[in-house]
């Protein structure tokens, strides 16, 4: 299963990841972590990263991409992968079918959760003065401004993504805002393929098998019109060849009862003459 999470900060993500990893057995692909992984691991694209991030500059999407790629090639992410924080843009997007259609594989579904901006930032706002109460330290972008910057960023940026993946049909809208749990289900129910429906299975009429009426009704289904006329047919049929055996030859057979009397006429005057 190949999945893709959609939300803005604080929406419950991470959550979310973890309960899909657990039951499905999954990896969760954080951009952000495989960026540092590549870079401890010293592999050439990790130093290629490096070399960017000391410039203070972002990371082109050839190179994430490419990070993206290496670590979908290891065995843990053989039975599928959850991406989180990518893709951001169409264009990453683009990218990223393009790369899984390289490996014969494609997205099975897009996740969004779906929250109120408001509710976040007072959800900020009441986390940081609980913080602040217990005297615990505060990040310095762990704020109800910083917070709207990174909401605004996130709607301008992926408005545009979700409605590419809805027009693809793999987009899955889902509330956010209810709880931990109920929005759980409604991922499984969304990640849930319904079984087949069994075709019905025909019942044979009474008094015999389906294979017994078909050859009684020459192959038809019985009660059909084609069917009950075959019958009548075949007795025509029998009764013109009696009559041609009993009639004399060279003797026409009337074909009505007025040429019938004619006939008879026509012999009794011939007798007379």
């Amino acid at each position: 299963m190949r999945l893709v999470l959609l939300g803005p900060p604080g929406a419950g993500k991470g959550t979310q990841a973890q309960r899909l990893v657990a039951r499905h057995g999954i990896v969760q692909l954080s951009t952000g972590d495989m960026l540092r992984a590549a870079v401890a691991a010293g592999t050439p694209i990790g130093r290629k990263a490096k070399d960017v991030m000391a410039r203070g500059e972002l990371v082109p999407d050839d190179v994430v991409v490419q990070i993206i790629s290496d670590r979908i090639d290891q065995p843990d992410a053989k039975k599928g992968f959850i991406l989180d924080g990518f893709p951001r843009t169409v264009a990453q997007a683009e990218a990223l079918e393009q790369l899984l259609a390289k490996k014969n594989a494609r997205l099975d579904a897009v996740i969004e959760l779906v929250v109120d901006d408001g509710i976040l930032v007072s959800r900020i706002e009441k986390r940081v003065g609980e913080m602040r109460a217990r005297g615990e330290p505060i990040r310095a972008d762990d704020n109800p401004e910083s917070l709207k910057k990174r909401l605004a960023a996130y709607h301008a940026q992926t408005a545009p993504l979700a409605d590419y993946y809805r027009k693809k049909g793999l987009l899955k809208s889902i509330d956010g805002m209810a709880p931990i749990d109920a929005c759980t289900a409604a991922i499984d129910r969304h990640l849930t393929v319904p079984a087949p429906r069994k075709a019905p299975v025909r019942k044979s009429p009474r008094g015999g098998t389906r294979g017994s009426v078909k050859a009684r009704s020459g192959g038809r289904k019985a009660g059909s019109p084609k069917a009950q006329s075959r019958k009548p047919t075949a007795r025509k049929t029998r009764r013109k060849v009696v009559a041609a055996k009993k009639r004399p030859a060279g003797r026409k057979l009337p074909r009505n009862s007025a040429q019938k009397r004619r006939s008879m006429r026509a012999r009794r005057l011939t007798k007379r003459r």
